[in-house]
């Protein structure tokens, strides 16, 4: 049997190497393409940009080894079956899922390593990527742009670009909200601009064009300015700037930059305020009541009526609806503050779940790939990669899909994360099924 088991793992070792490189050969060259254009003329040395590609790699890996098990698993047992030794080896007495028992073990060794990695190496990797990315922003102020949204790399002012020329830098559609001053609310917008360094690097600047600025006193909100200009320049001063490296302990871990155990005591501690917050809340709309129930008492009994007396009709109205909406304004600002905590529960909840979901989805692919192999027969490369790619697809899309319903509340964190996987699971039962009730690989 072990002659049998190491021939089994032996099919599947260089479909698996052969994808496994292919795949990060293929995400690293989609990073090239999307960032590459914002490297090039930076000034950075050839190790920053091997570093920051290594550091990318490590999210790769996640998502290489289970879709390279997937490949694998449906090459060797198409490979296996189409020569006919599946047919040999059930006719020797072994059943399916005794063919399948060494890749699952294998398949096992795989999801625990990728867990291992997943709580060690990537939080770690994630965590340096985002400090060198900062890092690479200081060098051209540029980079930290982003079209379409709102970046705060200066501080006080809130820059929003609608397009970024790839080859001269030029911004286009430029709006600037400025924040340095508490008496006056500034917005500027422009057609087009530019930032640049001085010669000597000490300031920051940026040129606006055919533009206006739109001031308002915000004490009074009484006085509003508008000045239109055709050029404006803007100097900040550039210290921060220039590749340095940042204290490791100066930026903020976010929920990919932290392992399960993290994570865990993170969600803990949302819903522990959760819980606060639902009391503080339910004991506001009970004091509510008390306070209405007694109002209406002292009324019937008359104790207002001597102090209502004098008061006009509408004015009293006027006093209740004023302490009804101050009741409310309290209850509303608890509720959204127990809905923020639960984002933020679903958010850390949702990596916690999907660190331990996409390393077991190395033995669910497994339980796929070997009934598909068997079915599909033909276990060319071309034939694994298609398959393996439609099914890691929908892996994939069921994931983000269940991230996007955890984040809005709709399901819980756990199943939301597992979901792909209990599908998975499904098809490949019914897929194994398929197999053990047909006879499928007995013959060609």
């Amino acid at each position: 049997m072990k002659i049998v088991d190491r021939y089994i793992l032996k099919a599947h070792a260089a479909p698996f190497l052969f994808a496994f490189l292919t795949i990060i050969f293929v995400f690293t060259l989609q990073f090239f393409s999307l960032f590459i254009a914002r490297f090039v003329g930076k000034g950075l040395d050839l190790l920053v940009i091997s570093e920051l590609i290594l550091l990318q790699i490590s999210w790769m890996v996640v998502l290489a080894v289970p879709m390279a098990v997937l490949v694998s698993t449906l090459m060797a047992f198409g490979n296996l079956t189409n020569r006919s030794e599946i047919a040999v080896m059930r006719s020797g007495g072994l059943s399916m899922s005794r063919v399948i028992l060494p890749v699952l073990i294998a398949a096992s060794v795989l999801a625990f390593l990728v867990e291992r990695f997943n709580n060690v190496v990537l939080p770690e990797a994630n965590y340096q990527a985002k400090m060198l990315l900062r890092d690479i922003t200081k060098t051209k102020p540029s980079f930290g742009l982003t079209e379409n949204a709102f970046s705060s790399f200066i501080d006080g002012y809130s820059i929003l670009v609608r397009d970024i020329d790839p080859d001269s830098g030029e911004l286009r559609g430029v709006t600037i909200y400025e924040g340095t001053r508490d008496d006056y609310s500034t917005v500027i917008t422009a057609e087009t601009g530019s930032i640049s360094f001085t010669q000597d690097s000490h300031y920051l600047i940026m040129e606006l064009y055919n533009g206006e600025i739109h001031e308002m006193i915000m004490n009074t909100k009484e006085e509003y300015r508008l000045m239109s200009f055709s050029r404006h320049r803007f100097v900040f001063s550039s210290t921060g700037y220039g590749f340095e490296r940042t204290d490791p302990e100066s930026v903020r871990r976010g929920d990919r930059d932290l392992a399960a155990d993290q994570l865990k005591a993170m969600g803990k501690e949302f819903l522990k305020r959760i819980a606060s917050g639902s009391m503080k809340a339910t004991s506001l709309l009970m004091d509510d009541q008390k306070r209405i129930a007694s109002a209406y008492e002292n009324r019937q009994k008359g104790e207002e009526r001597i102090i209502l007396r004098s008061k006009s009709l509408s004015l009293r109205r006027s006093l209740a609806l004023e302490r009804v909406d101050g009741m409310l304004e309290e209850l509303d600002a608890s509720i959204d503050r127990i809905s923020a905590d639960r984002r933020m529960y679903n958010k850390y909840m949702v990596e916690y779940h999907k660190k331990y979901a996409l390393s077991f989805a190395c033995i669910i692919f497994v339980l796929v790939g070997a009934p598909l192999g068997v079915l599909a027969k033909r276990g060319g490369f071309g034939v694994g990669a298609g398959l393996a790619l439609a099914f890691f697809v929908l892996y994939w899309a069921l994931l983000i899909l269940g991230e996007h319903l955890a984040d809005r509340n709709l399901l819980h964190p756990g199943f939301a994360m597992w979901l792909a996987n209990i599908l998975m699971a499904f098809i490949g039962g019914v897929a194994y099924w398929r197999v053990t009730s047909t006879g499928a690989g007995n013959n060609r």
